[in-house]
């Protein structure tokens, strides 16, 4: 049923800045259905949880990883949201650790009041990433939820400009980006979020909104730099976060507004790509 506000376009959505705690799944677990059920009250339509939500990020190795992965969907994080979202009209996306045979997968998974929806596998690992996970295989799924249409991506994705044209060229409203935003001195901190200005440039050209949950806290050495936000045409509509401490952002997006992209009477953010030299896609085949 929508709400009085859905009927105007509006909706309602969120994401929670947290540390997880590296190895202790049942706690992270926990914290996660906490603060998305705190969003939820708060009348959030749409939440996204950070990447690697209940695992923690910094393993040492493959097998050290491995033993915290879990199959997707069946698996207890995903029934454990599952739960979160049952009776509440409202949908999760949250970054995990999948498991398929003997292959492992930095995934961020999508469930709703009826349960599992789907799952994105992150396409650009990062640094040794590369030696654990394999690189996602599954595109660039979207998904139509009642209210809109979204799209996935994880952390490092957003780095690449063909990952939010891609999904801005199949009609999707929102993108949910799980991050992990590591601390790099000179290039990435807390007092001059980088990562959220990243977010930001790829929703204002491609007119979409983007909702970055980023996490907080250090793990063996690194520290991640928190500054979650939520993103759109006009810039920041929620955040940055800030770079130490717990927080729920939430606010309303205007989804029709949205879809417009007129930037003036006779510029149109999409259709002034010169097509005629290039790719309408970029060459993705779906």
């Amino acid at each position: 049923m929508n709400t009085d506000n859905e009927s105007n376009n509006l909706v309602k959505v969120a994401v929670v800045q947290f540390e997880p705690k590296l190895g202790e799944v049942s706690l992270n677990q926990d914290k996660i259905v906490e603060l998305v059920g705190k969003a939820f009250d708060q009348g959030a339509r749409l939440v996204v949880a950070p990447e690697m939500a209940n695992t923690g990020y910094i393993f040492e190795s493959k097998e050290d990883a491995a033993q915290y992965a879990e199959s997707v969907p069946g698996g207890p994080m995903v029934q454990a949201l599952e739960k979160a979202a049952a009776g509440k009209n409202g949908y999760v996306v949250s970054g995990l650790m999948e498991s398929d045979g003997d292959k492992l997968y930095n995934t961020a998974v999508l469930v709703g009041p009826e349960g599992y929806i789907g799952k994105y596998r992150k396409t650009h690992l990062w640094d040794v990433d590369k030696t654990f996970y394999e690189p996602g295989d599954l595109g660039f799924p979207v998904f139509d939820l009642p209210f809109a249409r979204i799209g996935m991506c994880i952390c490092y994705d957003q780095t690449f400009p063909e990952v939010s044209r891609i999904y801005a060229m199949q009609d999707v409203d929102i993108i949910c980006s799980p991050t992990s935003w590591v601390v790099i001195p000179g290039l990435a901190i807390p007092e001059d979020p980088t990562w959220s200005y990243i977010a930001r440039t790829q929703a204002q050209v491609n007119g979409l909104y983007m909702l970055c949950a980023d996490r907080i806290g250090t793990e063996r050495g690194v520290t991640f730099g928190g500054s979650s936000c939520i993103v759109g045409l006009m810039g920041f509509l929620g955040g940055p976060a800030s770079g130490d401490k717990e927080e729920i952002l939430a606010t309303e997006l205007d989804i029709a507004a949205g879809r417009v992209k007129m930037l003036s009477a006779v510029n149109h953010l999409l259709n002034d790509r010169r097509t005629d030299l290039y790719d309408e896609k970029l060459g993705y085949k779906g």
